[in-house]
C-alpha cells in the first residue's frame, strides 16, 4: 500500500514518522499513512532533523537541498516536501519519486545510512 503523496506544479509532499535514537539509521516502511523512519541521532539541535534529511536524500538519489522538512521539526510526524533546486521536476522524475517511495513503504528490510 501506498502513502499518500501531495503533488502540486513543481514539488511532492508526504508525510514521515521519525525514530528517534534508533540503533541503526533506515527507511523501515509505514507507519499508518506515513514513511517510517528509524533514525541513530538524538532530537536534539536539529540532528534528527538533518539525518532525515540526509537519509531520504540518499535513498532518492537527490540533493539535500531538494529535500525540506515543511512541518513537524519539533514532532515524530513530519511533512516533507521534494522540489529539486537546479532542475524542474518532470513528469518522468514524478514517476520514479513516486514508485520508490511506494518501494519503500512496503519494503520490510532496512535501508541503511553508512
Amino acid at each position: 500500500m501506498m502513502i499518500p503523496i501531495k503533488e502540486s506544479a513543481d514539488e511532492l509532499a508526504f508525510s514521515v514518522y521519525v525514530q528517534p535514537r534508533a540503533s541503526k539509521a533506515a527507511i523501515v516502511g509505514r507507519h499508518e499513512d506515513a514513511l517510517k523512519i528509524r533514525l541513530t541521532a538524538a532530537p536534539v539541535g536539529g540532528a534528527a532533523n538533518k539525518q532525515c534529511i540526509q537519509l531520504l536524500a540518499k535513498t532518492l538519489g537527490l540533493a539535500k537541498c531538494d529535500i525540506a522538512i515543511t512541518s513537524g521539526l519539533h514532532h515524530r510526524r513530519k511533512q516533507i516536501r521534494i522540489r529539486p533546486v537546479r532542475r524542474t521536476l518532470t513528469p518522468s522524475d514524478r514517476t520514479t519519486l513516486k514508485k520508490k517511495l511506494a518501494a519503500l513503504a512496503r519494503e520490510s528490510s532496512q535501508k541503511r545510512l553508512d
